[in-house]
């Protein structure tokens, strides 16, 4: 069997091919429209398929529906303010009665509904479902959470099961708002910051709202997605059947420790930086390298129109080892 791999591109390419801002692509419908159609002959030149129109990717509406303030600097990913000030306002979170109300997630549905009556094929989406258990207390109440669950563990366990339930209900109410049902399938869950809770630590208060998670969306598949964890973390994944990792740019995890530690296929990534750093002749043999390895998929994408050859030649040879 070939080696798999997976290509795209990014927002901020869509952004700099039609000469407007990565801010716009989020809020402006003529400019996702400008975006379309300038990506077009990029792809044609590469011959892959153009993406479908979209909004720009978003990590947050769970967080927005919850009431969470998200801050939209010009031409830079979206950052999420932290919703509690103390521990002690834990005690008092409470899930919104419609978690549709929110004025952030208002408007991306309005845009959404704008850009299908150009493109009916547009992404039915606007935004990522949920961010992981960990990664929401953490964005929730900052960095403090690492300290609560060695201070108040009670209130930790208390913030992350408000988080798997809030993301299980936004999930819901917005999949079906869209025309979807909630129905068994394979299903990914996005948590970065697990990797901060030692391997120690993670029976307790990681590995059950995982658990949770996947029970509750039905999950006949279970991806995960992270990016801190260590090999110590990697033995752990089997205790909550993780059917695919994908560490993306995890800075602790080489392909050769993923291929002792990982007891589940996984993938492997060749970064925007290595892209931008590295010769065409030296993205060959890297990917040739990763496919030693054998990941379920090797992923890159093109971030910068200037990158372009460098690109031709990866897909060249992924074609080639496919």
């Amino acid at each position: 069997m070939g080696q798999k791999y997976s290509f795209g591109f990014s927002d901020g390419l869509l952004a700099e091919v039609a000469g407007v801002s990565l801010t716009q692509l989020h809020w402006d419908v003529q400019a996702i429209v400008k975006a379309h159609q300038a990506i077009i002959p990029v792809a044609e030149r590469l011959g892959v398929q153009p993406p479908k129109p979209h909004l720009a990717g978003f990590a947050y509406c769970h967080l927005a529906s919850l009431g969470a303030e998200i801050v939209f600097p010009d031409n830079s990913e979206p950052k999420p303010l932290p919703l509690l000030k103390t521990a002690e306002e834990i005690d008092h979170l409470q899930e919104p009665a419609d978690y549709l109300v929110a004025p952030l997630v208002q408007k991306r549905l309005e845009l959404l509904a704008r850009l299908k009556e150009k493109y009916p094929e547009t992404v039915n989406s606007i935004g990522h479902l949920y961010e992981g258990p960990v990664t929401t207390a953490m964005l929730l109440l900052g960095e403090k959470f690492l300290y609560l669950i060695y201070d108040d563990p009670a209130r930790a366990h208390k913030l992350l099961d408000f988080c798997v339930t809030s993301a299980l209900h936004y999930a819901c109410t917005i999949i079906q708002f869209l025309g979807g049902k909630p129905q068994p399938g394979p299903v990914g869950i996005p948590d970065d910051f697990a990797g901060l809770i030692p391997p120690g630590l993670f029976n307790e208060f990681v590995l059950p709202y995982w658990e949770k998670m996947y029970q509750g969306l039905m999950a006949t598949k279970r991806h995960l997605h992270s990016e801190l964890l260590h090999s110590d973390h990697l033995g752990l994944l089997s205790l909550v059947k993780i059917d695919h990792f994908d560490p993306s740019a995890d800075q602790y995890l080489t392909p050769e420790l993923l291929k002792t530690y990982c007891p589940c296929p996984f993938n492997l990534s060749i970064l925007s930086w290595q892209v931008r750093d590295l010769s065409e002749e030296q993205l060959e043999d890297l990917y040739r390298v990763l496919s030693f390895f054998h990941p379920e998929t090797i992923s890159f994408s093109l971030c910068r129109l200037s990158d372009e050859p460098k690109i031709r030649r990866l897909l060249k040879v992924a074609r080639q080892l496919a």
